[in-house]
């Protein structure tokens, strides 16, 4: 019979983690059809590019760095390639979090930033920078031991990512035509249903997200973590609705399809700590405290950011943690469990902030002196899938713009042409 369970919670635990790999079309789905079509294929490829390679440098050094032994709770020391380590099923799962991780940035410094920079970064976020944090959280070390709570990442993956994002965006600098003096001009993204299919991914994904961080198929805790990511994401949904139209005027759809993203975030720090009414308010809140969120640091702070990643993931991760000390049924604050767990969860926050915004902006600082971090003021004008890639997402596009003799120049063309080059002939 033990036999049969440990099969079943593998299974779990297995479709768990497809399900969160499945999460990156959702990410890719999402930054394309908020941004503008002529950067469509870079955006496929860092998203395609993130997970491959994050996979990889978790296999062979940020695993280890996250759950070996600790040494004085900061950081894992042994088990680089798995070498010792016999629990493979658990190293998937966690390897497509730390991807995750890392794909948070791609969206909030999408259409400038140089593909090498960027690629550059995801190894540091997955080899060193994620791993670290998730040490002290999830593999033994010192917020563990004082009882920081994240159940399935508010702030080890969510926040984490969006520290990272917000660092690199205010490096990078904002897209050009974002801002005219004092005017913030609008970019809008060229395909809003793609990413709503985006956002319906994730969705789903997020299922496996929070229900395989049980890491059993146990019939006692997996119902009530899916239904509080479910009711959660909905009033995620319905607040920022709900909110945009009366600040606005309209229901704004953009924001509301963040909205249930906010609220997903917002609950996985305390899918299993929280009651289905505190995961319905939980998911309120973070839907309106998120559009507040990306209004001040687009108009205000003046940080851009295309797809609302860094108050998504930044903004909802930090109110999803902190809420675990109120919402908390065996210890929080409205519980009447007083301010303790609070307390743990902002220093917890702190800790993780101060961490990544360090440790970024010295790998930025690094990988600035190999490659540029922003492309050429020619290439983003020109759409980074011809300047990066030698090529376009659609083939009708040069057609629309009037210029039908872009197909002519694409990088498939020229391959295509070899054979009629002279030059090429005689060699």
């Amino acid at each position: 019979m033990e036999a049969v369970q440990s099969s079943v919670d593998m299974i779990w635990v297995m479709l768990g983690a497809m399900l969160v790999f499945f999460m990156h079309a959702g990410f890719a789905m999402v930054e394309t059809g908020f941004t503008r079509s002529k950067n469509t294929l870079n955006i496929l490829m860092k998203n395609l590019i993130t997970v491959s390679l994050g996979s990889i440098l978790y296999f062979i050094i940020g695993f280890a760095l996250m759950f070996g032994t600790s040494a004085f709770g900061l950081i894992g020391t042994e088990g680089f390639a798995m070498l010792g380590r016999e629990d493979v099923g658990f190293f998937v799962f966690q390897a497509v979090f730390a991807a995750t991780c890392a794909t948070i940035i791609s969206g909030a410094v999408a259409e400038r930033m140089n593909l090498g920079a960027y690629i550059l970064l995801t190894v540091a976020m997955t080899a060193i920078i994620y791993p670290i944090v998730g040490h002290w959280v999830w593999g033994g070390g010192w917020l563990a031991e004082i009882g920081f709570i994240d159940f399935a990442g508010s702030t080890v993956v969510h926040l984490t990512g969006a520290v990272a994002a917000f660092v690199t965006a205010w490096k990078i600098g904002p897209r050009i035509g974002k801002y005219s003096g004092k005017i913030v001009n609008s970019i809008p993204g060229h395909n809003i249903p793609l990413g709503a299919l985006g956002v319906f991914i994730l969705w789903l994904g997020w299922f496996g997200f929070n229900g395989g961080s049980t890491l059993a198929a146990d019939p006692a805790l997996v119902p009530p973590v899916i239904a509080n990511t479910l009711l959660a994401a909905s009033a995620g949904v319905l607040a920022t609705a709900g909110y945009t139209r009366l600040r606005y005027g309209r229901i704004d759809p953009s924001l509301t399809l963040n909205g249930a993203l906010g609220g997903l975030v917002g609950i996985t720090a305390g899918a299993a700590n929280v009651s289905f009414i505190g995961a319905i308010t939980i998911g309120l809140i973070a839907g309106i405290i998120m559009t507040e969120a990306i209004h001040l640091l687009d108009t205000k702070i003046r940080i851009d950011d295309p797809v609302g990643a860094i108050s998504v993931h930044g903004i909802a991760g930090i109110w999803g943690t902190l809420a675990i000390g109120l919402f908390d049924t065996s210890g929080g604050l409205l519980y009447r469990g007083g301010a303790e767990i609070l307390g743990i969860q902002t220093l917890g926050v702190l800790a993780v902030v101060a961490w990544t915004a360090a440790a970024t902006g010295l790998g930025l600082l690094l990988i600035g002196t190999i490659v540029p971090l922003r492309v050429s003021a020619e290439d983003e004008e020109s759409g980074l899938d011809f300047a990066e890639h030698g090529s376009q997402a659609y083939s009708m596009q040069g057609v629309l713009k009037g210029n039908s003799s872009t197909p002519e120049t694409s990088f498939a063309h020229r391959l295509n042409q070899l054979g009629d080059d002279p030059e090429v002939q005689k060699s």
